[in-house]
């Protein structure tokens, strides 16, 4: 694998993973096989124990996932990265191979809905205990540490608030106290966000959002610093079985090429959208990475080198406004998950984090009336005036008295 180390961002998008391949393939070949054939018996007994590196069975490692887990380990800035059939594949594996009965996580309250779910059911059932926090707050951070805490898992932004937590002042802590720091940079993407650097332990992030970019693929990836690390998750990852596939990982690797240029598109519009929110009578507040009312954009400035794709609102008149914006839009696409290339607008209570529970959602900040839009890269105009046109109908419905 060539050294990229001293090449551009966007350079490393285009290039990163790339070996040389038999036949002089510019792109990885695609290694559709459940299974590898060995030399000789003795070839695959010296796979079997490791003292030779190859390939065995596509669930414990493939050429294609390989390149493509390498690719994004580059572009982290981490060592190695596992790739994994789902983003919540990717989770579970994390908390599988950190933590054991007794256990105690420190988790952010503005997280995905389904992380939030695993961890008060299925982690819960096998005795790991956490405590949810709002750690953009870092004296809730230094509260919530147990003597039995193995994992601060931060989500940042958070989902779907965008709140921003501090991950060099979290890991100083977290690291004080033994406990391992995992980072979920779904919303970033490394072109925005390097954990690891930042003093992170592990990096996650959902492939089907801003890495693979086009909304064609579900999948999951974990990057790691260290080899002793990448040994036990890729043991833990091979008992769990929650792999990716050979075509899926070709697609995220093919959708890395454009990642610095789409995440580009994705702040600029983002920020003009945001900007002209702000300003909307009808809004009632913003959240925003880029606007200089968000209430941590100081941190933001500090970790982030664009402020992402991500926004959310709340309409005046509520969630029956908010209903009718989101049934009003043409160019928008009312569907769950972000990070393609086309623009969404969902309604997180009752869709992302419904299976959060009222409760819960509403600790993280996720009141019932809250819309979250997943910016794209059509035309910035276009989209304002979709959006306007929305309004508009809010306005018709005299939920609310303000001009639009």
């Amino acid at each position: 694998m060539k050294n990229h180390s001293k090449l551009d961002f966007h350079t490393k998008c285009v290039h990163s993973g790339i070996d040389e391949y038999e036949y002089g393939s510019v792109v990885p070949p695609i290694y559709q096989t459940s299974t590898f054939k060995f030399k000789s018996a003795q070839h695959g007994a010296s796979l079997f124990s490791g003292e030779e590196k190859g390939y065995i069975y596509t669930r414990m490692l493939n050429p294609t996932i390989e390149a493509m887990e390498n690719a994004i380990a580059e572009l982290e800035g981490g060592h190695k990265a596992l790739g994994c059939g789902s983003g919540m594949a990717a989770v579970h594996t994390i908390f599988a191979a950190l933590l054991s009965a007794g256990d105690h996580v420190v988790c952010s309250a503005a997280v995905y809905g389904p992380t939030t779910t695993l961890l008060n059911t299925v982690m819960k059932k096998f005795g790991v205990e956490t405590t949810f926090i709002d750690t953009a707050v870092i004296e809730n951070v230094k509260n919530a540490i147990k003597p039995n805490t193995k994992v601060v898992y931060v989500e940042t932004p958070g989902n779907p608030t965008l709140c921003i937590s501090d991950i060099e002042e979290i890991s100083k802590i977290a690291h004080k106290h033994g406990a391992k720091v995992v980072v979920d940079n779904t919303f970033m993407s490394p072109a925005l966000q390097n954990p690891i650097a930042l003093g992170a332990d592990v990096v996650m992030h959902s492939l089907t959002k801003f890495l693979n970019g086009h909304a064609d693929v579900v999948g999951g990836i974990i990057v790691v610093k260290d080899d002793e690390t990448y040994k036990h998750f890729r043991k833990t990852l091979n008992q769990l079985g929650g792999v990716i596939d050979p075509f899926n990982s070709f697609l995220v690797h093919r959708g890395l090429k454009t990642l610095a240029l789409r995440m580009q598109r994705h702040c600029e519009s983002a920020q003009i959208i945001a900007e002209w929110l702000e300003k909307h009578p009808l809004v009632k507040n913003i959240r925003y990475p880029g606007l200089k009312s968000h209430p941590h954009y100081n941190v933001g400035l500090k970790q982030h080198k664009g402020h992402g794709g991500m926004i959310t609102f709340e309409v005046e008149g509520g969630i029956e406004a908010g209903k009718i914006l989101m049934n009003s839009v043409h160019l928008h696409q009312l569907a769950v998950s972000l990070g393609g290339v086309e623009s969404l607008i969902q309604h997180p209570a009752s869709m992302t984090h419904f299976s959060m529970g009222k409760e819960a959602r509403l600790a993280g900040g996720i009141s019932d009336g809250l819309v979250r839009v997943s910016v794209g890269i059509e035309s910035v105009d276009d989209l304002i005036a979709d959006l306007q046109h929305a309004f508009v109908k809010v306005k018709e419905a005299h939920l609310v008295e303000a001009e639009a």
